[in-house]
């Protein structure tokens, strides 16, 4: 259904930072970045993307919004937890672990405050 997703970040270097930790802890390669600045992570099953917002004005995050990462196993989701905590992420929500509907999930704030999970059906 989605071709990307590309968030705003009011420091893109530590936005990089902190993505490069909790995505590379699911297997990610770091991300690349384009002429603009721009940074960019790219699999096989989408992009995922940070930039500083092109009008010029502060980047801010989706209030009820979340952005949900796959994990291959819970295991990868601690140490996508963990890399994120280290990394200039603020935990949020209840701590990793498995939810009444079956998946095991954990939720992290990144350094601009977007809401961002991982998750293992």
């Amino acid at each position: 259904m989605f071709s990307h997703i590309m968030i705003g970040a009011n420091d893109v270097e530590a936005s990089r930072t902190f993505y490069n930790a909790v995505l590379g802890a699911l297997g990610h390669p770091p991300a690349v970045q384009d002429p603009k600045g721009r940074y960019f992570y790219v699999t096989e099953s989408g992009i995922f993307a940070i930039t500083r917002p092109i009008d010029g004005q502060a980047a801010t995050h989706a209030n009820g919004g979340t952005i949900g990462f796959a994990a291959a196993n819970p295991e990868a989701v601690d140490a996508w937890h963990a890399a994120g905590l280290e990394n200039g992420g603020d935990a949020c929500e209840d701590p990793p672990g498995m939810r009444q509907n079956g998946m095991y999930v954990a939720y992290l704030r990144d350094p601009s405050g977007n809401k961002i999970c991982a998750l293992h059906r």
